[in-house]
């Protein structure tokens, strides 16, 4: 019997994933298996895994593609842990995590966790420059980046853990956009203890080009509003600002044909993002890119949730998913 079953899904990253096992082999506490589920792959990674059989205990199974969510629940009923471990496939883990992770639910008790994410020094400057627009104040209001954040945390799949216990009590994730939000809401619903783990981080290298990340945070804001209409109360203050950041911009768009002055306020926030990732990088490069990455952020967040918003609470179309969804918790 092992303390945690890490649970894998991948699709078509052989790479990242020989990354991932590499730095789970370093770890300083192993009780611990991992499981890897390929999820319909064409490029496989069964070559990759067994490179790594001699040191770690592992498990590979190949499924048809069905998606993450189905496949991290398939990863589950394999599972022989206490503690099921959720990674990214595109996650670095450092060699303390199992460590830290252990102090922490020795001291708190809590029957489902998660930790931040962070660039590692070998990343490159897009890779910091995406990581820092996820995880700044400025952004996202602290909501993944492990600091006081304006919403109660909710862990995120890519480094999120609970017990065999929650996993029994809710049915694992849903097949959906957002579904570990989606999930962790039903965690603290059924009376479960959540708790940050700040210490227990993940190097986490995300999209490797603006088009990909703008297209993945658009996403991000369309399953903002599903979550909404799935869990009467989820959205928060918090979770409108990049769509007011978006309407606003658009009304300073056109306000600037009047007078030129109203720039200044997307002039001063610039100037605010630039030298806030330049403190936080030390890196011209990337605090650059990290403004430009930081705009793609708001306005696809933004994007995402105004077009979900009109479509599915205004006009009412393409809510049967959501009504399928919410059978479950009748």
């Amino acid at each position: 019997m092992y303390y945690y079953s890490v649970i894998i899904p991948v699709y078509n990253r052989p790479q990242e994933i020989e990354e991932l096992l590499k730095s789970l082999s370093s770890q300083s506490v192993k009780n611990f298996e991992a499981i890897i589920v390929e999820d319909g792959s064409t490029l496989s990674c069964r070559n990759v895994v067994e490179k790594f059989a001699d040191g770690l205990s592992i498990t590979y199974h190949a499924k048809p593609n069905t998606g993450r969510s189905d496949s991290r629940n398939v990863g589950m009923q394999l599972a022989k842990g206490d503690y099921f471990i959720f990674f990214d496939s595109d996650c670095i883990i450092p060699p303390g995590y199992f460590a830290r992770l252990t102090a922490h639910l020795e001291a708190s008790h809590s029957d489902c966790f998660g930790g931040p994410d962070a660039a590692h020094q070998s990343f490159s400057d897009l890779q910091k420059a995406i990581s820092y627009a996820m995880t700044s104040f400025f952004t996202t209001g602290g909501i993944r980046g492990g600091k006081q954040a304006m919403e109660t945390f909710k862990p995120r799949t890519f480094n999120m853990g609970f017990s065999r216990m929650v996993y029994e009590k809710t049915g694992g994730f849903n097949n959906m956009l957002g579904e570990d939000i989606d999930l962790s809401i039903r965690i603290a619903k059924a009376g479960f203890r959540i708790s940050l783990c700040r210490e227990a981080f993940v190097y986490h290298k995300r999209r490797m080009s603006f088009t990909k990340f703008y297209r993945q945070v658009r996403n991000f804001g369309t399953a903002r509003i599903n979550l909404a209409l799935l869990h009467k109360g989820s959205l928060k203050p918090v979770h409108t600002l990049p769509a007011l950041f978006l309407l606003g911009g658009a009304g300073i768009a056109a306000a600037a044909f009047f007078s030129l002055w109203v720039l200044a306020v997307p002039a001063l926030y610039t100037v605010l993002l630039f030298v806030d990732a330049l403190v936080k990088t030390r890196r011209i490069k990337t605090a650059l890119l990290s403004v430009c990455a930081a705009y793609i952020q708001l306005a696809g967040y933004g994007w995402g949730s105004l077009k979900a918003f009109v479509l599915k609470i205004i006009f009412r179309k393409g809510l049967e998913s959501n009504e399928k969804l919410s059978q479950i918790y009748k």
